[in-house]
């Protein structure tokens, strides 16, 4: 019999009974470690799992490991063993007792079976696996842990180990329990990221998918065309052309042209041809409000505001949230104004008149204007940010005396609505078209439509003859070099120069050359004084000589054109002009731009 200091001794230590928890703990962390390694590096979702169970044969002392993930009908989607192909994993997962698996994904709570052999659930399973192996029994203790993978609503999986021998005691299967409860809810939450993910794809290839149909539909009802827009020449199909393009982004657009050319019509097929189609399209006419109105018009008033504001009013910003915003005549709004326009533009923010609550919304705008807002850049009328905000696509309207052939379709569309208005049938003679096609028409469309409707109003007979059109022929008149003035600082170049086949440049960068070309030519070189208002070739260089000479002009121009490049502002500070003269001086002399 022992003493009882030898009985002391025999006695296990308070140090050996810590070491064998203290080893599991630690293989548990370190197992943790390597699983959240595995689930958070980018791979298909099966190969994931596949390495979480093989990991888990690492740290753990079991026989067969098994990840199924389960649909909404508790079907196995995916199934992945320690060891084993797609294949046989199935075939294990599929031999475990149905009422097992399926206690454990009703009740969403782990399952322990410490004996395999005592439990009535694995009845049936015990039998078979003896009838395969052709023994009635090892007596190896075999016990069965499942716990369940949980995602947002449900249980989407489960996730199962059995173990053979001596290692089955009720402490080991209970730390068993918590280390694979901890696998299964990294599992769980992967499971649920990856699912996300993929409906947010579908979602994006769904929308995707539809907008290109309703472009091919658009594209279906009047190819290379817009149903409003009348007109078949190069130069209007070139900007219906960009037109279509830019519809399709969010960019600010700035519609720069003569006045009677057609802004608010473009304007509007830049909204009907965007994804923002189904939302408002406002629109206001900027020149024709004062400041104080205009900044109600724009950001409405709260009720008491100032005198008249009985309630509370919301503004053409609010109004267009989610839509599209036209303010036509841009450059005639102060200066002081600019600055609370370009703080919307840049913040999609602001606040009532008289209110204190700031209002974000979401809005594309459109501007047009028929002023040359990069002179009043330069002259400080118009802000410079400001400009470079509302012009990020600018497109330039061609004048209608660009577009002569388009005149006999615009023509024969008024007068076909005319006729529809009045209930009468009149029609026009060829030689009154030819008239009419010869006319400059320094108010453009809205000129003509006038001209239209007023010969149609005051003639007695049915066909209108050329002598019933009262054109007034200004071509040497100020209300024509006034136009002419307006269309070169519009354009510096005429509008089939400006391609549209590379819509990628128009769209990707705002318009910054032809201003830094203006400040750059806008002083004399070569100590050659020149006029602002010349309207020709006005100057005293060398130049000055041959402009008697039309064709030594014509020459000069060219020549001067190539050796720098086709560049103008280079080729103006050659010939001692400014931009805008050589610009005048190129189209007078019918000269051609080449692009490279």
């Amino acid at each position: 019999m022992l003493s009882k200091s030898e009985s002391v001794q025999q006695q296990p230590t308070p140090h050996e009974l810590v070491e064998p928890a203290s080893a599991r703990t630690h293989a548990a962390l370190m197992g943790i470690y390597e699983i959240s390694k595995v689930l958070t590096r980018p791979a298909r979702l099966e190969t994931a799992l596949s390495r979480v169970v093989n990991l888990l044969d690492s740290f753990l002392d079991m026989s067969h490991g098994l990840i199924a993930l389960l649909d909404e009908e508790d079907r196995a989607t995916t199934v992945v063993g320690a060891g084993l192909d797609e294949a046989r994993a199935r075939e294990h997962f599929e031999r475990l007792p149905e009422q097992a698996i399926g206690q454990i994904v009703v009740s969403a709570m782990p399952l322990v079976v410490r004996d395999l052999d005592e439990s009535p659930l694995f009845a049936e399973w015990t039998q078979l696996r003896r009838r395969e192996s052709n023994v009635e029994g090892s007596g190896v203790p075999r016990s069965f842990v499942g716990v369940p993978i949980k995602g947002e609503r449900r249980t989407v999986g489960t996730l199962t180990i059995l173990r053979v021998g001596a290692h089955s005691s009720p402490a080991t299967l209970d730390e068993d329990v918590r280390f694979l409860t901890m696998i299964a809810n990294l599992v769980g939450q992967t499971v649920t990221l990856q699912t996300m993910v993929e409906r947010e794809r579908e979602r994006l290839m769904a929308d995707r998918n539809r907008l290109e149909q309703e472009l091919e539909q658009r594209a279906a009802v009047k190819p290379g065309g817009i149903a409003w827009i009348v007109g078949e020449s190069p130069a209007i199909r070139e900007v219906t052309e960009k037109v279509q393009l830019v519809a399709r982004c969010n960019l600010p657009v700035l519609l720069c042209g003569e006045s009677g050319t057609g802004k608010e019509l473009f304007a509007r097929a830049i909204h009907e041809y965007s994804p923002r189609k189904e939302r408002p399209y406002i629109r206001l006419n900027c020149a024709a409000l004062s400041e104080t109105v205009l900044e109600s018009e724009l950001f409405g008033h709260d009720k008491g505001a100032f005198t008249g504001a009985i309630g509370t009013r919301k503004g053409r910003f609010e109004l267009a949230d989610g839509g599209t915003l036209f303010l036509d005549e841009i450059g005639e709004i102060s200066p002081t104004f600019q600055a609370k326009l370009l703080r919307v533009l840049q913040e999609g923010e602001f606040e009532r008149v008289g209110g204190i609550h700031t209002i974000k919304v979401d809005v594309r705008l459109v501007t047009a204007t028929n002023r040359n807002l990069e002179a009043a850049v330069i002259s400080g009328d118009f802000r410079s940010d400001l400009y470079y905000r509302i012009s990020v696509v600018p497109i330039f309207l061609p004048a209608l005396r660009e577009r002569r052939e388009d005149i006999p379709l615009l023509t024969r569309e008024f007068l076909k609505r005319f006729n529809k208005e009045h209930g009468v049938a009149l029609s026009i003679s060829s030689g009154a078209m030819d008239k009419l096609t010869s006319y400059s028409f320094p108010g453009n469309v809205r000129e003509l439509e006038s001209c239209i409707r007023r010969t149609a109003a005051l003639t007695k007979n049915p066909l209108l003859q050329a002598e019933d059109f009262e054109l007034r022929r200004e071509s040497n008149s100020a209300l024509s070099r006034s136009a002419m003035s307006k269309s070169t600082q519009t354009k510096s170049a005429p509008s089939k120069s400006r391609s549209a086949r590379r819509p990628s440049s128009d769209i990707g960068s705002a318009s910054r050359s032809p201003l830094a070309e203006e400040q750059e030519a806008a002083q004399p070189t070569n100590g050659v004084r020149i006029s602002p208002n010349a309207s020709d070739l006005d100057t005293r260089s060398d130049f000055e000589s041959d402009s008697e000479d039309n064709f030594s002009v014509r020459e000069r121009l060219i020549d001067a054109m190539e050796r720098a490049g086709w560049v103008q502002a280079k080729a103006a500070r050659l010939l001692g002009l400014t931009t805008r003269q050589l610009a005048y001086a190129l189209q007078k002399h019918s000269i051609q731009i080449k692009r490279f």
